[in-house]
């Protein structure tokens, strides 16, 4: 047990696994506010990833020690994972990022789709999830319908959705949560639609991972994405898919390459010392917890991260907008959000306020569209630079969140 008061959140011991934490810019303590667009990497998986390469790195199924280790690494990577996600160890598959990973995934699931079949795609979501699809349905002459965004509100509007998904829907692509605004999509309700026409879910769970426990089955999503760099590790992508589906999949490889699951999805060599600092940023959730088996402790970590993230968040939000020129984006309180706060100034572009919090503050911030252009062209707001987005990480202390408020504030008053 890493510390003796379970209630209270080991920030200091927290803090203290991110070396980037200790980077000085301009003179100040540099704060990463920039969780959503990737977080900061634990020393562990950095750990890993170099070892690994010291000792000698090689290629799958050599007769010899350094080969045998490194099958033996992408193994426990893939139990991590499985554990991590309440999924089986052959159901996962790791590749450049997911958005690779669900190009090639959407031809597979699609090979056998003709005029007629409809595809869901929402309105909410990254383009990671929309765009393989709206190919595949431009290629085969599929029919496109969308899961539309309440801007009143900013949720998925679901009121329509017996109309939207209907009989001839075969695929419902949805993301857990959105990367621009936070908002946390109620996919269950989604996937038991889909479920009951037949329909293939397939979620995009990248920017959820960080922030608490998803367990695959519950969701009722038969393709899960993901990447380690959102939570603490490398940038791998992560796909995990049902064992009935992925038996299925005909996929495009080289004659030579393995046609089982979950290899049938590799194109070549992979990033094996990537795949290293996975299991290790994963080790590091189940750190924060406790439990008798380590999805107990994974799932006891994340309710952790969960509650503390979201105080800060909270404190945030409620500043935030009780200043003047602030314009926030976000779901109203009874709708379950991301530690991720979306706004803008007035009488100011996101790209002159993160230069300033950058230049300032040494305050790492983003600002852009963010990959979610459907959400942003529907608020009107993409031809004026996007949002202003900030992301609470696990590392990021009340102190942080304090010295970014008074930088903001100091914003708008000028």
């Amino acid at each position: 047990m890493i510390r003796d008061n379970f209630c209270q959140f080991p920030i200091d011991y927290v803090r203290a696994q991110f070396p980037a934490l200790k980077r000085v810019y301009n003179s100040k303590s540099a704060i990463y506010l920039d969780g959503p667009e990737g977080s900061q990497v634990v020393r562990t998986s950095i750990e890993a990833m170099a070892n690994y390469m010291y000792k000698g790195s090689a290629n799958l199924h050599g007769q010899f020690q350094s080969s045998k280790e490194t099958v033996d690494m992408v193994m426990e990577a893939k139990e991590a994972v499985a554990e991590m996600f309440g999924a089986k160890t052959k159901e996962i598959e790791f590749g450049a990022n997911t958005t690779i990973l669900e190009f090639a995934i959407s031809r597979e699931v699609a090979r056998d789709l003709k005029p007629g079949d409809e595809i869901v795609v929402s309105e909410m979501d990254h383009r990671e999830n929309v765009d393989p699809w709206l190919a595949i349905a431009r290629d085969k002459g599929l029919t496109v319908r969308w899961l539309k965004v309440n801007v009143d509100n900013l949720t998925l509007d679901l009121s329509e959705i017996y109309s939207v998904i209907t009989e001839k829907t075969r695929i419902v692509a949805v993301g857990l949560a959105s990367n621009a605004i936070g908002t946390i999509n109620e996919v269950e309700v989604i996937s038991d639609r889909a479920k009951a026409v037949g329909a293939i879910v397939v979620v995009d769970a990248v920017h959820a991972a960080p922030h608490f426990f998803i367990e695959r089955n519950k969701l009722g999503a038969d393709i899960l994405l993901c990447s380690a760099y959102k939570f603490f590790g490398p940038h791998i992508g992560i796909a995990i898919i049902k064992e009935d589906i992925f038996e299925k999949l005909n996929t495009y490889r080289l004659e030579v390459a393995p046609n089982y699951i979950s290899d049938k999805l590799q194109t070549g060599t992979q990033n094996y010392e990537g795949i290293a600092g996975i299991k290790p940023a994963i080790d590091f959730i189940a750190s924060l917890g406790r439990g008798e088996t380590g999805q107990e402790k994974i799932m006891s970590g994340f309710k952790q991260i969960e509650a503390y993230e979201n105080r800060l968040a909270s404190k945030i939000r409620k500043r935030l907008t009780k200043m003047p020129k602030i314009i926030m984006y976000q779901a109203p309180e009874w709708a379950r959000k991301t530690p991720t706060i979306a706004f803008r100034i007035d009488g100011m572009t996101p790209q002159e306020v993160c230069k300033w919090m950058a230049e300032e503050y040494s305050v790492f911030i983003t600002d852009g569209d963010f990959y979610a252009t459907t959400l942003a062209n529907k608020l009107g707001i993409n031809k004026t630079g996007g949002w202003i987005r900030a992301g609470i990480a696990p590392y990021n202390s009340e102190e942080e969140v304090e010295f970014f408020i008074s930088a903001i504030k100091k914003i708008v008053s000028e």
